[in-house]
């Protein structure tokens, strides 16, 4: 047995281990959160980027990081270890967010939403937690939606004057309508009408009652409020259009033809502008319809999958309840065993074995017992320890494409018998070209089972070995499709086990053929 390094007294251990904790979570507690000094503008249908900034900087790829809106629970998006949490994310901004991840290691976490909408407007948060330590910074996004161009036309005389409309959508947020002359002084609106489309969009429509026969013009102009974006649009008022001061029926019969045309021209254009209206109406229904569908997937997908893991987390327990008795899920049955500390030595060929630098490197190696049987100088896996102990133990081993190996344990023991002398009993799982049989040998060669050959559905590449000490069970798995090769029962294993795998077949004398 080697000596170890000398171990501190268990006493130092735990002011040390608080001392270190202490530095580190105060060293990670003491930080800032930065963000925009005002309002970030986005223009409807741009990205957007709102920056959030960790002070000083340093890395934030281990911190939990948060975007939402008024509430904790109005997730914008959250990012964890490097992954993007979608489950609790707000329906309206999935796809359309992300955290711009090539700058987290410089501690910015900035939140960029594509393709901005009229319902992004307002104010974010964004929250960095790391252990019980946190901070926040909030910032507003203001969302500016530049409309159409006015559509302005006459509806007709009304009481001495001239009644003109002016149109137009898209805006956001509310926006602001003057009317003005020919000298730019503004004129009071005689009407006016805001509505607003699914997109949240605003649609206005304000008119204007003109008297004066001079004016000759007047403007309509639709401005953003917060930003002063402006469109505008004139529109010529003749004096025939006013009422005359002429007997009622000359003024009609004067007037008659000329309003016939306007009414004829107002009701073809508003024929038009009804039908635009209405063909984009139906384009945004279809849109809602689709990403309604869209949304009704996603939830299918998430129940499925929640409904899958409920499915496997059950056969699992089942599984736990009487896993000696299921020869299936080798994953599974790891975690009723520990691994053992084994080594394969596939740097070193058996044809090398004689050099010297390679009898160097093995003299170094955790010694194994001493024993003086040529068979077990073909083994090419170590176990670091003396023997397996009591208990439950699995390894596995890559065995790749190779025509020829033999895999599983020896046991040690002494033979009843004068002198007495340590014997080698074998259990193992043997391949020779696309045929299997497992074997039990002693190591003077005498036959004691053997199984007849057979053909896996599977050609295994890499082999688990599990080793049941407790219920004397040694079974081997295919982990290439994780099924069932083989298993050794018997009564009670008798000395020390050590696992056995060499890249060829087992010699056996004839006497010893099973």
């Amino acid at each position: 047995m080697q000596g170890s390094l000398a171990s501190p007294p268990a006493g130092w251990l735990l002011p040390l281990l608080l001392l270190v904790s202490t530095g580190v979570s105060g060293e990670m507690s003491q930080f800032s959160v930065m963000g925009p000094t005002g309002p970030i503008v986005a223009l409807l249908g741009t990205d957007a980027t709102l920056p959030c900034q960790l002070s000083p900087q340093q890395s934030a790829a281990q911190m939990h990081v948060r975007w939402y809106r008024d509430q904790l629970t109005h997730t914008v998006l959250t990012f964890h270890s490097g992954q993007e949490q979608g489950e609790v994310q707000m329906p309206e901004y999935q796809g359309r967010t992300q955290v711009l991840e090539n700058a987290i290691d410089t501690g910015s976490v900035a939140l960029q939403i594509q393709q901005v909408q009229a319902s992004d407007n307002g104010w974010y948060h964004c929250r960095l937690i790391y252990g019980l330590a946190s901070q926040e910074v909030s910032m507003e996004l203001r969302v500016i939606g530049l409309g159409s161009a006015p559509l302005v036309h006459m509806t007709g005389p009304e009481n001495n004057g001239v009644r003109v409309l002016c149109s137009s959508g898209g805006w956001f947020p509310k926006p602001k309508v003057q009317w003005r002359d020919t000298v730019g002084n503004t004129l009071p609106s005689s009407s006016e009408s805001l509505t607003r489309d699914t997109d949240g969009l605003f649609y206005t429509e304000v008119s204007v009652l003109v008297t004066d026969r001079a004016a000759g013009s007047v403007t309509c102009s639709i401005q953003n409020p917060l930003y002063g974006q402006e469109k505008m649009k004139t529109i010529l008022l003749p004096e025939p259009f006013f009422p005359s001061t002429c007997p009622w029926k000359v003024a009609l019969a004067c007037s008659l033809p000329v309003l016939l045309l306007l009414l004829g021209g107002t009701s073809i254009a508003t024929w038009k502008e009804h039908r635009m209206k209405r063909r984009e109406m139906e384009k945004k229904s279809e849109e809602s319809r689709e990403i309604l569908q869209i949304k009704e997937e996603m939830e299918t997908a998430l129940k499925r999958r929640d409904d899958l893991k409920a499915d496997l987390d059950r056969r699992k327990a089942l599984y736990k309840e009487d896993w000696k008795k299921a020869w299936l899920y080798p994953d599974w049955r790891k975690e009723q065993f520990q691994p053992a500390p084994v080594k394969i030595n596939l740097e070193v060929p058996d044809q090398d074995k004689s050099d010297p630098k390679t009898e160097e490197n093995r003299r170094e190696e955790p010694a194994e017992p001493s024993i003086s049987n040529p068979q077990v100088d073909d083994n090419i896996i170590t176990l670091y320890q003396e023997g397996f102990m009591l208990g439950r133990y699995y390894w596995e081993v890559d065995v790749g494409d190779t025509e020829e190996w033999t895999l599983g344990v020896y046991e040690l023991y002494e033979q009843d018998a004068s002198p007495r002398e340590l014997m080698r009993k074998f259990r193992v799982l043997e391949k020779k070209g696309k045929e299997f049989r497992a074997l039990t040998f002693c190591s003077r060669g005498v036959s004691l089972e053997g199984q007849p050959w057979l053909s896996l559905e599977t050609s295994p590449e890499k082999v688990a070995v599990f080793l049941d000490q407790e219920d004397n069970d040694l079974s081997f798995y295919n982990m290439s499709d994780e099924t069932h090769i083989f298993s050794f029962t018997q009564a009670k294993f008798l000395g020390s086990l050590y696992p056995y795998f060499k890249r060829s077949c087992v010699e056996l004398s004839p006497s010893a053929q099973p």
